[in-house]
């Protein structure tokens, strides 16, 4: 196991795609800290199984996350997850929705990442990796907060990769597509709606419609992913965007 001894902290992992990340770096050895909303009981059986500890903080609240990182110490592994969506027409889009989403996908990311970096720097090894998204590297309408959220990202993870280059200290993205988790699942109405179209259609026509192999992308895929960028060997890849969407944006 390549992990052991090191710390993750994986934001929104309490389901989806965080928790297939936090479940594949305690397969390889690492102390697990979970974080994201949820069924308590639920959330007490994760840990169980994980031997993970969990932090039940707000990531639009700084003074939250500040609390989270300091009951954390020091991380050897960041894992930026957490993320929302919403579905609309730019004329149209709440600004409530506008700020949440930017703050959850981007923001919270320069917070945990600015408050991670030291230690990471005193220890001259540590991994950052950002799930971004398909949408960092392309476009789809009715989404402008979330493709500016996540294109965000992936600008700001090159840019701490270059920072931290000669510190042993990598960043990365993971950018999927179409992924069957809660928040693909809970975007089907929104789409609908915007488009006028019904469930089959939205799946097949616009979700699937978007990857040549025709599939969703897995949740333990991208889990094998991140454990991946976190070896030794992967100490000179920093800065990369890493698609894993089925050749959606091999297009």
């Amino acid at each position: 196991m390549f992990l052991e001894g090191k710390r993750a902290l994986v934001t929104g992992s309490t389901s989806g795609i965080g928790l297939a990340i936090a479940r594949a770096l305690s397969a390889e050895g690492a102390k697990v800290i979970l974080n994201g909303f949820g069924d308590e009981a639920e959330i007490a059986k994760l840990c169980d199984e994980l031997g993970a500890t969990h932090s039940a903080a707000n990531l639009l609240d700084v003074s939250e996350i500040e609390q989270m990182m300091a009951e954390a110490g020091q991380v050897d592994i960041l894992v930026n997850n957490a993320g929302m969506q919403h579905v609309s027409p730019v004329e149209d889009f709440p600004i409530d929705k506008w700020n949440a989403i930017i703050g959850l996908n981007l923001t919270a990311t320069f917070h945990t990442t600015r408050l991670a970096v030291p230690g990471m720097k005193e220890k001259g090894w540590g991994r950052i990796i950002n799930t971004a998204s398909a949408h960092s590297k392309t476009a789809s309408p009715f989404k402008s907060a979330y493709n500016a959220s996540k294109h965000g990202v992936d600008g700001f993870t090159k840019t701490i990769a270059l920072e931290l280059a000669q510190s042993g200290v990598t960043a990365n993205c993971i950018s999927p597509g179409y992924v069957w988790t809660p928040l693909i699942e809970g975007q089907i109405p929104d789409t609908m709606k915007a488009r006028g179209l019904s469930r089959d259609e939205v799946i097949n026509d616009v979700l699937l419609a978007k990857q040549p192999t025709k599939k969703f992308v897995q949740p333990d895929e991208i889990g094998a992913l991140a454990a991946f960028l976190c070896r030794d060997e992967m100490g000179n890849v920093t800065g990369a965007n890493w698609s894993i969407d089925g050749g959606w944006t091999a297009e």
